[in-house]
């Protein structure tokens, strides 16, 4: 444990944040993401499993320690519902929250499922967490860090 660090972010993920430079992508996926055969495919080239984790805890770990991109508007992508899929999505509006209380001024977009699969196969690493609200999962691209 470190201090300002959530407990939520394993050393492995503090590992791969800090590895991640800017444009750097991560993809933080629901428990039903094909994370394990997608995540062979990224530069880190295995899953980061932190199973149980919910993933509006795990973002408002991540988002204090990780600056999103401020050249990409699309710094926060998440994956369109299918059309005709039944499926309401209210976890969005708590990751908008996230990204208003952490850093304002940022909102999400969506990518097409399959051209969501191709980007997340290009992303730095792909983190399961045990998230069970479809369309949960979210593709975060890292900003430059600054000097305080």
């Amino acid at each position: 444990m470190l201090n300002g660090i959530s407990p939520l972010i394993s050393p492995e993920l503090l590992k791969v944040l800090c590895e991640m430079g800017h444009g750097d992508e991560i993809v933080l996926a629901d428990a039903n993401f094909p994370a394990e055969a997608i995540a062979r495919d990224t530069a880190y080239g295995k899953a980061i499993r932190l199973d149980g984790t919910g993933m509006v805890p795990l973002l408002e770990g991540i988002l204090p320690l990780f600056p999103l991109d401020s050249y990409d508007e699309n710094n926060f992508r998440l994956m369109e519902v299918v059309p005709g899929d039944p499926v309401d999505t209210p976890i969005w509006g708590k990751y908008q929250e996230a990204l208003d209380y952490y850093q304002p001024g940022n909102c999400y977009s969506t990518l097409e499922r399959f051209a969501y699969y191709d980007r997340a196969r290009k992303a730095y690493a792909v983190v399961i967490t045990g998230e069970t609200a479809q369309y949960a999962n979210i593709i975060l691209k890292k900003g430059v860090v600054l000097p305080k």
